[in-house]
């Protein structure tokens, strides 16, 4: 019965890049099983009426992720709504650079934009001594954000409060300022998949895609302690110009996402 039911839900996905996958991925969490052990248990009828639930959301083109209400984030499991961006694996790129660069024996780092909170307590999670403040405009993400730090064991490690960076002052005495803010051009938003159910906000970096990063380099430069680090996310073909913006720290740097493209720029003040 298992296998005919993925094979019939992935017939149906057709569209997806990943048909069977999702099938499966879905089925597992409508039988609360792991993916291995589908083949050896037979669905219950709420948890196949569950399962086609699920296949419908996805068949219109809901992402799996926010269908579940959770993505795994390095290793970590996070909870999603609507205000919080999907994490990706190119995310993973940025809390990786910013562990192999960290200097600061027990670092206070603040996370611009942080959505669910899957950078700032990833930070906190494998940098032993850190302590993140977690920031947002939306309510909504902060709830998640500060929901996403005790799922993960990191209340005490972490704080959650609302700031506008395009408005709000930020406080000085950061040792590491990490951010993943809106970076793709309004005039694209619309052309791209993502937009369908994904927060425009959370996407929406201006004319140029760069709103953001010019005011996030200049108010980190005056929030950093000397030495201290800024890392950002970028678009792929946004690295020069991100860097260039970066002109007042003494050193800045591009690094590389899987598929080779520039994804991460870290600056040292």
């Amino acid at each position: 019965m298992v296998r005919e039911l993925l094979k019939k839900a992935s017939e149906r996905l057709s569209e997806s890049d990943t048909p069977l996958l999702d099938a499966r991925i879905l089925l597992a969490s409508a039988m609360e099983k792991e993916d291995a052990a589908l083949i050896f248990n037979e669905p219950s009828k709420e948890q196949l009426e569950l399962f086609e639930n699920y296949i419908d959301k996805r068949v219109k083109g809901v992402p799996v992720a926010y269908i579940l209400g959770k993505k795994e984030f390095m290793g970590l499991s996070f909870h999603l709504n609507e205000d919080t961006l999907i994490p990706r694996p190119d995310t993973e790129c940025l809390v990786e650079k910013v562990i192999e660069k960290n200097n600061f024996s027990t670092p206070k780092i603040l996370d611009l934009c942080t959505g669910s909170g899957c950078i700032g307590i990833s930070l906190a999670k494998f940098i032993k001594g850190a302590k993140c403040d977690l920031t947002d405009i939306s309510e909504n993400a902060l709830k998640m954000a500060y929901e996403n730090s005790c799922l993960n064991g990191l209340c005490e490690s972490t704080e959650v409060f609302r700031l506008d960076v395009l408005t709000d002052d930020i406080k000085k005495g950061y040792d590491i300022i990490v951010s993943n803010p809106p970076y793709i051009e309004s005039a694209v938003i619309p052309t791209l998949e993502v937009s369908r159910f994904e927060p425009v906000r959370a996407l929406d970096g201006g004319e140029d895609g760069l709103d953001f990063y010019k005011v996030i380099v200049k108010k980190a430069y005056a929030a950093l302690e000397k030495g201290g680090m800024l890392a950002l996310e970028i678009g792929y073909n946004q690295g020069e110009s991100v860097k260039n913006l970066c002109k007042d720290f003494s050193v800045a740097r591009l690094y590389k996402d899987y598929g080779n493209n520039d994804r991460v720029i870290i600056a040292i003040k």
